[in-house]
């Protein structure tokens, strides 16, 4: 069994609790933000749905520079709808999972920099990457965005196991 193959009963699992979060969210919160410094719920939201896309820019390239010089920075995306949000996460998800499944294990291994105008700021293995930059960073925000949705009476869906809205 590949590398690959290992990893995606865990992935299905994290996209699958990701998605009813983020298909719950009301759109009338979108502008609401805990505190001064923290993200809107909407701008989290988005976030947490655009991660699962930086798993085919990890796995299908060497690097990628957040500013080229020359190109176009990564674009930003505004939340507009729930179900805009929820399409956009299952597209990000299709192309994860199909870049994952895609992947030899020698690749899983092959080094990966992120840059920012031309300038490393960090460079690791692409499993590693995948890991810390794709599935842990998804979870950290996704666990953010159920303290914003708890906030606004939002029930939350079972993720790990039940939870005080949803049993299992």
């Amino acid at each position: 069994m590949s590398i690959a193959e290992h990893l995606i009963p865990e992935f299905d699992h994290e996209m699958v609790s990701t998605r009813a979060l983020l298909e719950r969210l009301p759109e009338a919160k979108c502008a609401w933000k805990p505190h001064p410094k923290s993200w809107t719920l909407g701008d989290l939201a988005v976030h947490v749905a655009r991660i699962p896309s930086w798993c085919a820019v990890t796995l299908q390239a060497a690097e990628f520079d957040l500013n080229p010089e020359g190109g176009s920075p990564f674009p930003k995306v505004a939340f507009t709808t729930t179900a805009a949000l929820v399409n956009l996460f299952d597209d990000n998800v299709r192309e994860a999972r199909s870049s994952l499944l895609a992947v030899p294990d020698s690749g899983m291994m092959e080094t990966w920099t992120l840059k920012n105008a031309g300038n490393t700021l960090f460079s690791m293995p692409r499993i590693a990457v995948y890991r810390s930059m794709v599935m842990n960073h998804l979870i950290h925000h996704r666990g953010q965005l159920t303290v914003y949705a708890r906030m606004n009476d939002v029930p939350l869906p079972a993720i790990y196991g039940p939870s005080a809205d949803t049993p299992m």
